[in-house]
């Protein structure tokens, strides 16, 4: 069985749930031939952990990788080279791997280090070589820019080019999958692929033709742009008033800019698709679709992710579709980018490989979607980037948990309050749900050894609802 990753940055779960506004048929092709969970999330809100955490199984804290690595010195971002990565099991197996498009996983770029026989990654000779015909994101046919608040400088946040996909960078990366796939199709090895691109990640750029086919003044408004924050930690209200000025026109054009990359981004993936098709080998491939987080796209009056914990940003797609996959299949159960690596090991027959008990393979939930009763629970760690911001998130069935200790924690039931803008974690009639929820977050910080939060006997740190000894 071959694999075939594809993989987008910043790529909300929900642009395909039912009756939402973006275009992709493709995708929305292979979740029908395929698999899709509803309750994907990443276990870390920014790309480089929740990446290492894809390829390791491991929580950010135990593979080490903690901050995005552009942001940080070396010494601050390190991905541990003793963990087993899963593509390390692929090639011991006999599978020809290949990486290509955007990494940001650790600085080096020699992936043959993890797994990757042939790359092409952001910085690297190859993809500079290949990008050296790429016509560029010119001329703009729309384009709006942050420039609040003064001194800042002027960054291009949306827009919409004239150049089609196939000439940008977008459809450089594919190209390198192409090639890979067409030799990798011609030898009697199976291989994995990994195509990952920077799209739709902000600066939210998509081609005019894509975005003619959105009427931009139908595009519906996030139910909570309008959110005052209150009763949420007083970073959020900070961080919105950067986007405070925003008129709802411009929200509307940055979500249709946003929605019109995806639905380039699906014809591209299209192609590829049946490029395998033609070539006879997209009934031996798992083909899989995910992100490294969401986007908040305007919704409690904020954009990108850092900050926040909410379901916009944490909520991933998930879809998997081919061999040992149960077709049409739409499975609630709480999976995380995390347990990826084990399931593609389970799936293919490889040996396994130990991820510490933080992830674990849900190959059972592709052919029994709803025996998802082991499956309630979820975990994901954020420790601030450039700020100190130390976050912990817990799901459990409805209920969210989002221990903040810089500032009020935040309990959701999210059955009722899809949206999160009704915190309880002060409500009396929810306290039992708060400290259970605690209780767990403790219980995975000693389970996965985070040092971090169980060395919190000090008064000042006393900041949980309930301690670590229950």
């Amino acid at each position: 069985m071959n694999i075939l990753i594809l993989m987008c940055d910043q790529l909300r779960g929900d642009v395909f749930d039912d009756g939402h506004v973006c275009h992709t048929p493709h995708m929305d092709r292979l979740a029908a031939r395929g698999t899709r969970f509803t309750r994907a999330y990443t276990p870390n809100a920014i790309c480089s952990p929740a990446r290492a955490s894809l390829m390791t199984g491991r929580l950010p804290h135990t593979h080490g990788v903690l901050s995005v690595i552009h942001t940080v010195d070396d010494d601050q971002c390190c991905l541990r080279t003793d963990l087993p990565h899963w593509a390390q099991g692929l090639e011991t197996a006999g599978y020809r791997t290949g990486y290509f498009g955007k990494w940001h996983v650790e600085r080096s770029r020699q992936l043959n280090t993890f797994g990757w026989q042939d790359f092409a990654c952001e910085g690297s000779p190859a993809l500079q070589a290949n990008d050296a015909h790429v016509v560029g994101d010119a001329p703009w046919s729309l384009e709006w820019s942050l420039d609040q608040p003064p001194g800042y400088g002027s960054s291009r946040f949306y827009g919409a080019v004239d150049t089609p996909p196939e000439d940008r960078r977008v459809g450089a990366r594919v190209r390198l999958a192409e090639e890979f796939l067409d030799d990798a199709s011609s030898r009697d090895n199976p291989w994995c692929c990994v195509l990952s691109l920077q799209e739709p990640h902000d600066p939210f750029v998509c081609g005019s033709e894509a975005l003619s086919a959105y009427d931009i003044d139908s595009i519906p408004l996030p139910e909570s742009v309008d959110d005052d924050l209150v009763n949420r930690p007083g970073i959020y209200r900070k961080a919105a008033k950067v986007w405070a000025h925003m008129t709802p026109r411009q929200h509307r054009e940055a979500a249709a800019c946003y929605y019109a990359s995806i639905t380039e981004i699906d014809h591209l993936f299209g192609a590829l698709l049946s490029r395998l098709e033609s070539a006879g080998q997209l009934d031996d491939t798992l083909v899989v679709l995910t992100s490294d987080h969401g986007e908040l796209l305007g919704a409690h009056g904020l954009y990108c992710k850092n900050f926040t914990a909410a379901e916009e940003v944490y909520r991933i797609p998930m879809t998997l579709a081919g061999p040992g996959v149960g077709q049409g299949q739409v499975c609630d159960g709480r999976v995380g980018l995390h347990d990826l690596g084990p399931t593609l090991l389970k799936l293919t027959g490889c040996e396994s490989m130990d991820t510490g008990g933080d992830s674990r393979s849900f190959d059972e939930l592709l052919h029994q979607p709803q025996q998802t009763a082991d499956w309630q629970q979820g975990y994901a760690e954020y420790f601030g980037g450039r700020m100190l911001l130390t976050q912990r998130v817990v799901w459990d069935g409805d209920w969210k948990y989002v221990f903040n200790g810089f500032d009020e924690d935040e309990l959701y039931h999210l059955k009722t309050d899809p949206d999160e803008t009704h915190n309880r974690v002060h409500d009396d009639d929810c306290r039992e749900h708060l400290e259970r929820l605690c209780r767990q977050m403790w219980a995975r910080c000693r389970d996965s050894g985070d040092a971090s939060l169980l060395n919190s006997e000090y008064p000042i740190l006393r900041v949980a609802p309930v301690g670590p000894q229950f």
